[in-house]
């Protein structure tokens, strides 16, 4: 297959976090049991010998790998880049004609490039159509190109969810019932309602006022070749800038030392100022330096997080003694965030061995058990393995089902709405509101600079202000 010429492929912090999340359990554990897989699920088979090199983004590779060498025979390199490398790498080694690496990852943001430019084989020349209506149907498309053909599957599901304090919530609204709680995060508006009700009662909504980002709309940036700026969008604006100049949350940076201790208690309430970095006298990104910076501030107990399912290893980590306090809702939208889809590399001379693998890691029924129990609560793919767990309970957040939960989430995703343009059109409206809020910009200013980014960017898409 020809390559054709890498367009610049832009990646942001965003992403770079999304893959902490994504990165599972780091404690090597393997679950127990090694029940027979049947073909229909994936099976794995004897390599004769040969090699297999992934190249990925995301640590959860090397365990499955590791399994994978266990039940084959199959010597499997497994190299992990660092997000900001990977493209840039990638697009070397395939453009530079590598027959290695076999095995090439991306998330959604990137996937549409690497599509169009060639560099994922196709699976349904392997035979991938044979597993339609296997997976989730929102994941499925992801690994699809602009013709349907498909490039990659992913292990995982990552819809976004509400991650809140029962014990807050019951002392505070009088029930810590999901689906009770969630119509306090119904819409925009309500969650400003709920922020103003939790600081009355002593409490902040958020540690960050980025905890809505995963749904910050449900709609598509570009309808018909037209920029679509809704009034979802617009409403989720307003939301977050009066989190910020209402001091409603923490002030804290999402993946900073604060935001992550909010999850086990208490965290000082730190200034605007410190957050967007005017105040360089608190180090957030330095434990130590940031408690003895920060003893005499006024502290506060955050109530809320707003992260996809894989949040749940990231709160797993951090909860401490609040463990089982946690519960987990809905949103004000439906939203998904990161996730790690695997493919072929198109000039793999070891296809057939590397679909293998994919179907391992994808596909296989007793490998979504044993990665369910080995990650401790990630959320696969693979429905047949949701169903059988649809009624674990997860004693982090009191006992809830969240298989169901997150199966349900999914259901809710619309991937029609995800365009080649959001990567550039979000970080372009998150600048908007950033200006808005820290008074760098009116309103209509900072609008009027969004539709000129666009334009300028993409002089195809047609902008009414």
């Amino acid at each position: 297959m020809k390559l054709k010429k890498l367009m610049a492929i832009s990646l942001v912090g965003a992403m770079a976090a999304s893959m902490v999340g994504c990165a599972g359990s780091s404690d090597g554990k393997t679950g127990a049991g090694n029940g027979t897989s049947t073909e229909n699920s994936g099976e794995a088979v004897a390599s004769n010998g040969e090699k297999l090199v992934v190249w990925t983004l995301a640590s959860d590779l090397k365990q499955f790998a590791e399994r994978y060498t266990e039940q084959t025979g199959t010597e499997v390199e497994t190299v992990v880049i660092e997000p900001g490398d990977y493209p840039t790498k990638v697009q070397t080694a395939l453009m530079g004609g590598e027959t290695e690496p076999d095995i090439i990852v991306g998330e959604p943001q990137m996937l549409e490039d690497f599509y169009d430019n060639g560099f994922f084989a196709d699976l349904d020349e392997l035979g991938a159509k044979d597993y339609e209506g296997q997976i989730v149907d929102y994941v499925w498309k992801v690994g699809q190109d602009a013709d349907g053909v498909q490039r990659a599957i992913s292990y995982q599901i990552t819809p976004a969810g509400i991650y809140y304090r029962r014990d807050i919530a019951t002392e505070v609204f009088g029930t810590d019932d999901p689906e009770e709680i969630g119509k306090y995060f119904a819409d925009y508006g309500t969650i400003l309602d709920t922020a103003n009700t939790l600081k009355d009662a002593g409490y902040r909504i958020f540690a960050s006022d980025s905890e809505i980002n995963y749904f910050s709309g449900d709609s598509a940036w570009v309808v018909d070749g037209a920029l679509n700026v809704s009034q979802a969008r617009l409403d989720y604006m307003d939301l977050v800038i009066s989190l910020y100049q209402d001091d409603l949350t923490a002030y804290a940076n999402q993946w900073s030392t604060p935001w992550y201790q909010a999850m086990s208690g208490e965290v000082p309430i730190l200034t605007a100022e410190i957050q967007n970095y005017e105040d360089d006298s608190v180090n957030v990104w330095d434990a130590e330096s940031f408690e003895e910076a920060t003893a005499d501030l006024e502290k506060t107990t955050v109530f809320a997080f707003g992260l996809p399912s894989w949040g749940v290893l990231t709160m797993r980590d951090n909860v401490g003694e609040t463990s089982g306090k946690w519960g987990v809702c809905q949103g004000p939208a439906y939203g998904f965030g990161g996730g790690t889809y695997i493919g072929i590399s198109s000039l793999s001379e070891r296809k057939e061995l590397a679909w293998d693998f994919i179907k391992f890691c994808t596909l296989n029924e007793e490998t979504a058990d044993w990665w369910i129990e080995t990650s401790e609560g990630d959320t696969v793919s693979l429905i047949s393995a949701l169903d059988k767990h649809k009624d674990d309970e997860n004693a982090v957040y009191g006992g809830e089902k969240l298989y169901s939960f997150w199966l349900e989430q999914a259901e809710g995703i619309d991937y029609s709405k995800v365009t080649k343009y959001d990567k550039v059109i979000g970080d372009a409206w998150g600048q908007a509101i950033g200006a808005i809020k820290t008074g760098q910009a009116t309103k209509e200013e900072a609008l009027n600079t969004f539709y000129d980014t666009i334009e300028s960017t993409y002089p195809d898409i047609k902008v009414t202000r």
